[in-house]
């Protein structure tokens, strides 16, 4: 649905980007990942053809940015992160209104408006003035501006940035029913954690290069350093003894903090023979898990070298 071969962005002297070959499927809730400064919102501007690009080529939908830009602006919602509102208008209006710049015939918008308030859980502000919206229910009423025409495709910006845990929360389900509704979504971000929450694949970004992209759980495979295991046993302190018998494991430690042992193996082991091994010295196991890697591990190892 979306792809970019060899595309890159000069500004002067600077490479804002270093021919990315992005490729995000249809139906994806699609994590573009980077700091300030990678060249994610340049990448966008490219994608909703707000920006040309130096060289390469970007597509939506199988349309160039180059040739065709009028189809991709009709099949794309772009919310960016700092979309800006009519203060002076009630929320409904500023829906309406809208709908009406997209050709929305007037007896069409009512139901239209309704359906998206209903979605974006606004329709009890559907008379308050946008200047008294929380910043979660401005980001949330952007999101419905960006449905207003139907679009198959949504380019979000940093949609949470600035917003309290609940409005993240109420923002990240909305994304989960867009696309159950069969949007594919392009999700920028640098809160890694937000991303692990609703993303099937991933991308990330780094000095205006593409270090990796792919399925969340591939990504997550590729900043494994050995596996890491965590438990809790009748003795904490005497199974980190026993542990350590073990060839294969490296390192048994216990993490006050986390009331847990952190154990660090040189290779993957049957967590069975690890359990019947502390079972056989008489320590009970309250808990074993195999603990996987956060984004936020993935991208410094990733992006390791890059940074100057």
């Amino acid at each position: 649905m979306i792809r970019t071969q060899g595309l890159t962005k000069r500004f002067g002297e600077h490479h804002a980007l270093k021919g990315i070959d992005l490729h995000v499927e249809e139906g994806d809730l699609f994590g573009f990942i980077g700091p300030n400064g990678a060249g994610k919102t340049t990448t966008i501007r490219i994608l909703t053809t707000l920006l040309e690009p130096t060289s390469g080529d970007a597509t939506i939908g199988g349309f160039s940015v180059w040739k065709s830009k009028l189809e991709i602006r009709s099949m794309l919602g772009y919310m960016p992160d700092d979309f800006g509102v009519y203060r002076d208008m009630t929320v409904s209006e500023y829906l309406h209104f809208f709908a009406a710049a997209y050709g929305i015939p007037p007896k069409e918008r009512i139901g239209l408006v309704g359906g998206l308030l209903e979605l974006v859980d606004l329709t009890v502000k559907e008379h308050a003035l946008v200047d008294t919206l929380s910043r979660g229910m401005q980001q949330r009423l952007g999101l419905a501006r960006t449905l207003v025409h139907d679009p198959k495709v949504l380019v979000l910006d940093e949609p949470a940035s600035g917003l309290d845990p609940r409005a993240r929360i109420e923002i990240r389900e909305i994304l989960k029913e867009l696309r159950s509704m069969g949007k594919t979504i392009l999700l920028s971000s640098h809160i890694l954690s937000e991303l692990a929450e609703v993303c099937n694949r991933v991308a990330v970004l780094e000095q205006g290069q593409l270090v990796a992209q792919g399925q969340l759980a591939d990504i997550l495979d590729q900043a494994r350093d050995g596996t890491q295991i965590d438990l809790r046993t009748t003795d904490d302190a005497r199974a980190c003894v026993v542990l350590r018998e073990l060839p294969m494991v490296e390192r048994a430690e216990i993490d006050e903090p986390a009331r847990k042992i952190r154990v660090q193996l040189a290779r993957p082991m049957d967590l069975a023979e690890m359990a019947a091994h502390l079972h056989a010295r008489d320590l009970h196991l309250r808990m074993l898990a195999e603990r996987e890697p956060t984004l936020e591990q993935v991208f410094m190892k990733l992006t390791q070298g890059l940074v100057q």
